[in-house]
């Protein structure tokens, strides 16, 4: 409440009367209270008293008690603007100290005057801060009590204060009005003192801080009309310098008026008298001497301070040293304030940072737990795997070894068949030889030799093919299984084809043993050169039953001629076959 209106000191001593009239200290104040107290304000601050506004104000309220918000606005519209002339401040506090002081002040227990306790009571307004309810903080009470030990002449006492700030910030850390009257009216801080020295130190502060009275003491004037030189009691002010009678301000004298034009200089000694210096002022100047330079010096220093004061616009040294400490305390909260702001952000922070590592540290456990399970089920696949791979491995070693078995069985088989092919070509050599002789011993008969001829050039050529076929069965090794495998199923079907030749080679050697018979006279003609020629025949038909492919598995049965194994096919035989019925059919036409 105190920041709705400009003079906050005047605010601080209405909220002790005010306070005083509520008894039951439950905030509200009755009407009729607040008429009392309306009208003293109004009588002391010299302004019409106006008994209906303030039922007009509060006439909407039935409830008969109005509470403070309710009376400070009125305060403020109906009495504090209404102030147009200068009243007696000192009066108008004397007043609230009188309501107040009935309610909360125990004169018993001091050892202090009513208008001591009153001076201690304007001081605690004025050092208190302008918040409600009013109390004076550690540092304020500090600040009093050295200015009041100075001003009795004693010595601070550091541990002293110490002593008492700690029992007081275990307590509350502030006290009201009272307890600071309390306090100084006990003597706890002025032991050794009389109590008429502490009514004069109390009384120096009042000076000082209420009354802003910043020096004081006897000097000699001189006056303006008879020119003699007067003692005087001066009382120096921040913007005035009054002088007295005497010390007890009685009678008053005169105001030397100080502003930023005034000024403040040394003189020099004449008309008998020391110490001279001059004020002077917007009416007129003012000759003034003390008793000795070193009172001069400090008479000159605190009116020239004074007078420096003004021309800045800055209040009195202990005004403006409160409005520091103040500024100071409000910085001091802001960064307190801001300082437990930062810390409830960290804290904040920091919970928020606790609740995202355990979100972390659960879903690292939740990871670990995944990670080992997946892990074991990498193990147990891996361990599949080389169980796997140790049985593939092993089924790769046993069909090598059998691969490498089945190759070395070829390779023999391979060498033995090219040892019957040399001796089968050197077997063919001398065939061909008694061929030659048989050749000539057929000449008498044409058709005989003929067939004997074309039988002897297929089977040359079933040779030449059979040659092949031994180099294609060489290729044949080197290829993959799958090539084996094809090659079982066409060696297969050649057997049976061979067969197939073989049954009807047999049937062409019965027609060619019914040729024989019908011409037995040729043949005994040439029994000599065919009995050569069927012994060579039947060494080469022994050896070339041995010419057959060499392949894997079981061998099927082969075809059989007179000489021996047939070294022909079934297509070959097909063809011999069809063939021969032509020769057949064109030599039944031609006879």
């Amino acid at each position: 409440t105190g920041g709705l209106f400009s003079d906050d000191e005047l605010l601080k001593s209405i909220w002790h009367a005010f306070t005083a009239l509520d008894v039951d200290q439950s905030g509200k104040v009755s009407k009729s209270q607040l008429k009392v107290l309306s009208h003293n304000l109004c009588t002391v601050m010299r302004i019409p008293h106006d008994p209906v506004a303030l039922e007009e104000h509060f006439k909407d309220d039935d409830e008969g008690p109005v509470s403070n918000q309710g009376y400070m606005p009125y305060l403020n519209r109906f009495i504090l603007d209404k102030v147009t002339v200068d009243f007696d401040r000192q009066e108008f506090h004397k007043m609230c100290w009188t309501l107040c002081s009935r309610k909360n002040l125990n004169q018993s227990k001091l050892m202090i005057s009513s208008d001591d306790a009153f001076k201690v009571w304007c001081i605690f307004n004025f050092l208190s801060d302008d918040q409600y309810p009013l109390v004076i903080i550690t540092e304020e009470i500090e600040y009093f009590l050295r200015k009041l030990t100075e001003a009795m002449g004693g010595s601070w006492v550091e541990e002293r204060f110490e002593d008492y700030k700690m029992l007081l910030n275990a307590r509350q850390q502030s006290l009201s009005a009272w307890e600071l009257i309390s306090l100084v009216g006990s003597g706890h801080f002025s032991k050794g003192m009389d109590k008429q020295t502490l009514s004069m130190g109390i009384n120096e502060v009042y000076l000082e801080l209420i009354l802003d009275v910043l020096k004081q003491g006897y000097m000699m004037k001189k006056g303006h009309k008879r020119k003699n030189w007067n003692e005087r009691w001066f009382v120096l002010k921040p913007n005035s310098m009054s002088y007295y009678v005497s010390e007890d301000l009685a009678e008053w004298k005169g105001d030397i008026l100080l502003d930023e034009y005034s000024a403040v200089a040394p003189l020099q000694d004449k008309d008998g008298k020391k110490c001279l210096f001059l004020i002077k002022s917007a009416q007129k100047s003012f000759e003034i001497s003390v008793s000795d330079k070193k009172k001069k010096q400090e008479w000159i220093q605190a009116i020239q301070t004074c007078l420096n004061r003004l021309r800045d616009g800055r209040p009195a040294p202990h005004r403006e040293a409160q409005q520091k400490r103040r500024e100071i305390r409000l910085r001091r909260q802001e960064e307190q304030e801001e300082l437990e702001l930062r810390m409830r952000e960290l804290q904040v922070a920091n919970e928020a940072k606790q609740l995202e590592l355990e979100k972390m540290r659960r879903a690292l456990e939740e990871a670990a737990a995944n990670a080992a399970e997946e892990e074991q089920r990498r193990l147990q696949t891996q361990t599949e795997l080389q169980d796997r791979y140790r049985t593939d491995l092993e089924k790769e070693i046993l069909v090598r070894q059998q691969i490498e078995e089945q190759v070395a069985q070829k390779s023999t088989e391979l060498e033995q068949y090219l040892v019957r092919v040399r001796e089968l070509e050197d077997m063919y050599q001398r065939l061909e030889e008694a061929l030659e002789d048989e050749r000539r011993a057929r000449q008498d008969e044409e058709a005989v030799r003929r067939l004997q001829t074309r039988l002897l050039e297929e089977e040359a050529t079933k040779r030449a093919e059979l040659e092949q076929l031994h180099l294609h069965q060489q290729r044949t090794i080197s290829e993959t299984e799958a090539e084996k495998q094809e090659l079982q199923k066409e060696r297969v079907a050649k057997e049976n084809a061979l067969q197939a030749a073989m049954e009807q080679l047999e049937h062409l050697e019965k027609e060619r043993q019914g040729a024989l018979e019908q011409y037995q006279t040729v043949v005994k003609k040439l029994e000599t050169a065919t009995n050569n020629t069927k012994s060579w025949k039947h060494k080469v038909a022994e050896h070339e039953g041995l010419l057959r492919l060499i392949e894997p598995g079981s061998k099927g049965p082969v075809l059989i001629t007179n000489w021996g194994p047939a070294a022909f096919s079934d297509a070959e035989l097909s063809h011999r076959e069809k063939q021969w019925q032509k020769e057949k059919s064109e030599k039944s036409q031609a006879q």
